[in-house]
């Protein structure tokens, strides 16, 4: 369903010098990998990797340095945006903040249906109360405004309008690190729920191996750009080859730690020496 080959991107800095050429980071460097249809795939690493600008160029919301990106066999990466109706059409977005994603001043009904709208098609209260069924929410909430729901509402909201369109890839980019842990897990059970009901493709990016493992059967796992490990969730999770993914996987937190009385500093402090030499790129415990 999606093939991303030797995709890199570089971004240009403002100049600082009069002699010296302007910076340039190299957010992307050669990243080739392949999601099959119907697939739960993850995306893994610390702030800064590159995950998210890979997500924008597979969403074509970006236009990668070089590379080649296919979706549904079709190439996307050279396309202007005119020529994306197709993308559009297949592909939806959960963003991470469903109150930043959601325009305050529009009611629920008028947010759930501008994908719609969008793309020229038909809708009418009935096809958006069975969206909003479909998340968990009751009818009355199509004329209600985003403040007036919580954060795990709200997402369930995005969600709905993210299916609206009947996309056959849903792409969520840390859909509950902004919810209280109370509601992360009910959000994450709602995502798998119509993935599988609606046999869709997931692209699921985190920086937090313990969701992804949760929700995924393949996981990508990115550092300074490149696509360091890849492979089945449980492989990676269970026997990390790659020594940021075992500094990963380290970090997490578990139970009989906690139980041992080890605080996430001590984890962290553990990570660390187990790491010498890439301090700098060991992501914060959970």
């Amino acid at each position: 369903m999606i093939r991303v080959s030797d995709v890199r991107r570089d971004f240009r800095r403002p100049r600082t010098s009069l002699v010296r050429p302007a910076p340039v980071v190299h957010a992307l460097r050669g990243v080739t990998l392949d999601i099959a249809a119907g697939e739960r795939f993850g995306i893994v690493g610390e702030s800064g990797c590159g995950k998210s600008t890979l997500l924008r160029i597979i969403a074509g919301l970006d236009r990668p340095t070089s590379g080649s990106v296919q979706v549904d066999g079709r190439e996307i990466s050279g396309l202007r945006e005119g020529r994306l109706g197709f993308l559009r059409d297949q592909m939806q977005l959960v963003l991470q903040d469903p109150m930043s994603s959601l325009d305050p001043r529009m009611r629920v009904r008028d947010i759930i249906a501008e994908p719609l709208v969008a793309q020229g098609k038909s809708h009418d209260r009935a096809r958006l109360v069975s969206l909003l069924e479909s998340v968990g929410l009751s009818a009355d909430a199509l004329d209600r405004y985003p403040h007036q729901f919580s954060g795990g509402q709200r997402q369930r909201i995005s969600i709905a309008r993210a299916l609206a369109p009947e996309p056959r890839i849903l792409v969520a980019d840390e859909p509950v690190s902004a919810l209280d842990v109370s509601v992360r897990a009910q959000v994450l059970n709602l995502i798998l729920d119509v993935v599988e009901r609606l046999d869709l493709t997931l692209v699921f990016v985190s920086h937090d191996l313990s969701v992804v493992r949760h929700v995924c059967e393949r996981v990508a796992v990115m550092q300074a750009g490149e696509v360091v490990e890849l492979g089945s969730t449980d492989d990676v999770y269970e026997c990390p080859q790659h020594p940021y993914t075992q500094s990963l996987v380290a970090a997490i937190p578990r139970l009989d730690e906690a139980l041992a009385g080890r605080t996430a500093s001590d984890l962290a402090a553990g990570v660390r020496e187990s790491a010498a030499g890439t301090p700098d790129q060991i992501p914060g415990t959970r």
